[in-house]
């Protein structure tokens, strides 16, 4: 299950997570943010036990796009105790997203 981040729950959400969380930020009329989407489902639903799934809209919380240096979508941020530990830029297929969770 993908939980909706915000500026208010982001804290509870992700720094606070006993597990590792992949952060999606994202906007709706970005094409690859969309077709990233279904893929990020079937791999949250695939890892909900080892791995929480977390969206961020920068179109609605541009405050947490700049405290991530956001600048170009979709971008994926591997959250660690908290703590982001791999990034990556653009589109990826399930087995990429796989390798890039290792």
């Amino acid at each position: 299950m993908e939980v909706k981040l915000t500026k208010d729950n982001f804290e509870a959400e992700v720094t606070n997570s006993l597990k590792p969380v992949l952060v999606d930020f994202w906007a709706e009329w970005c094409g690859p943010c969309r077709m990233l989407g279904p893929v990020l489902e079937e791999v949250a639903e695939a890892r909900e036990a080892d791995l929480a799934v977390g969206k961020v809209n920068v179109d609605e919380e541009p405050e947490l796009a700049a405290q991530f240096g956001i600048i170009s979508i979709p971008t994926l941020i591997l959250f660690d105790g908290g703590t982001p530990v791999k990034k990556t830029i653009g589109y990826l297929s399930r087995s990429e997203l796989e390798e890039f969770l290792g």
